[in-house]
């Protein structure tokens, strides 16, 4: 966890409606990071977030002073895959059909946890439908932990700028908003994730390379976030 230097950020929430004042509190509990308001530093994402198949969309535009806060970005060196992933296991709904599922998902949560409550905000992959089906598969032992890192980068599904703590909504601007047409930009998100399906399809097929660590042997093993091999 860092704090963040002078430095203003452009950022954009997807919406169907216009949001000049971000609520602190508001939102669902069982976000990919809890409760918080999820943006993107990325204007078009912000679009294909924002346009549903039915209806429009609006990309809300802000800038955030980001002096002095405390910014949580999973994407540093210091963590790995399992600790996002230990962050989505605390907050979203996963099923758990099966013994392992239920065994893996305890471990990480005890020995992967991340302190993310303390953060003013987060930097991390968006787990929607793609990104959760791939964690799931991990989770149940279908794909390795190499497989696992390489499917979050198919399709490029997006990363999240998440303002968790009342100090990083205090920091909002309202700058304006961009019109998102649902017949473009819909077509975008699904397409977008459609490449990223086909992907992962292809990449399944792939055979097992030599020195591959699935969950099992994490579990076995009892790997640890210092583990050279888990990074």
């Amino acid at each position: 966890m860092k704090h963040a230097g002078s430095m203003i950020r452009t950022i954009y929430h997807g919406s169907d409606h216009i949001i000049e004042h971000p609520v602190f509190g508001s939102g669902k509990a069982n976000n990919d990071y809890g409760r918080g308001f999820y943006c993107t530093e990325v204007l078009d994402m912000a679009k294909e977030w924002g346009a549903r198949h039915d209806r429009n969309g609006i990309a809300n535009c802000y800038t955030i002073d980001c002096e002095g806060l405390t910014i949580l970005d999973l994407n540093d060196p210091q963590y790995c895959i399992l600790h996002w992933l230990s962050v989505l296991i605390e907050n979203r709904e996963f099923d758990a059909p099966s013994p392992l599922a239920i065994q893996s998902k305890q471990y990480i949560l005890e020995n992967f946890h991340v302190n993310y409550r303390k953060a003013d905000c987060m930097i991390g992959y968006r787990a929607d439908d793609s990104y959760f089906s791939f964690a799931q598969d991990f989770l149940n032992g279908t794909i390795s932990y190499r497989q696992l890192n390489q499917a979050m980068h198919l399709g490029k599904l997006g990363q999240q700028f998440v303002l968790k703590n009342r100090q990083a909504f205090d920091r909002v601007t309202y700058t304006g908003y961009e019109f998102a047409r649902r017949a473009e930009w819909y077509s975008k998100k699904m397409n977008r994730d459609r490449a990223a399906r086909r992907d992962y399809f292809n990449m399944e097929k792939n055979l097992i390379l030599p020195g591959d660590i699935f969950v099992t042997r994490i579990l076995s093993e009892e790997m640890k976030p210092d583990d050279p091999r888990l990074r």
